[in-house]
């Protein structure tokens, strides 16, 4: 995988949403068919002998990279989304993240015991999202669950590895330092 390219197209933008968040902009890299290419090639590489029959992307930008996943292995694409967007019935979580409070909801069918299941979402910073997203996944009891990020911030405050737990299969394109 060519980091520099994903590097030098990702873009920061200081104080979004809120003064001393520094956000990683990953629309950047979804623009550029390259990185998109780079990116998609790298998680197929990673998942492609691991039996995944769903991918699970986490509202919003988790939808865009875990969807084409999905579709390069074969596997059906499920929508964890913010309450009210989904039309079904639905499990809710509830999470803190470095910014306020949030929730997300996942339909009641999605997943079966049957199932391999990937998360998929764009970056891992305290690791409220996830957290919610997994526990929600792992009501279903699938086989197997993988979790993965397009960036990892490595960085003081923020201890999203951490808040998911060790026992977790966790992967990232990505580790930033700062």
């Amino acid at each position: 995988m060519n980091t520099n390219l994903l590097l030098q197209n990702l873009r920061n933008i200081p104080d979004f949403p809120k003064p001393g968040i520094q956000f990683k902009d990953v629309s950047t890299l979804f623009k550029n068919p390259e990185c998109n290419r780079e990116m998609l090639e790298e998680l197929v590489r990673v998942y492609r002998d691991k039996g995944i029959t769903k991918v699970v992307g986490i509202e919003s930008r988790g939808f865009v990279m875990g969807a084409m996943l999905a579709a390069a292995l074969g596997a059906g694409f499920v929508l964890c989304r913010k309450p009210g967007k989904l039309p079904g019935t639905t499990l809710k979580a509830s999470y803190a993240k470095e910014y306020g409070l949030d929730s997300i909801e996942i339909h009641t069918d999605a997943i079966s015991a049957d199932d391999v299941v990937l998360i998929h979402d764009d970056l891992l910073a305290t690791g409220g999202s996830m957290k919610a997203a997994y526990d929600l996944v792992n009501m279903f009891h699938p086989k197997e669950i993988f979790v993965d990020f397009i960036i990892e911030l490595r960085m003081e405050g923020l201890q999203g590895r951490e808040a998911l737990g060790a026992d977790k299969n966790i992967h990232t394109l990505l580790t930033l330092h700062e």
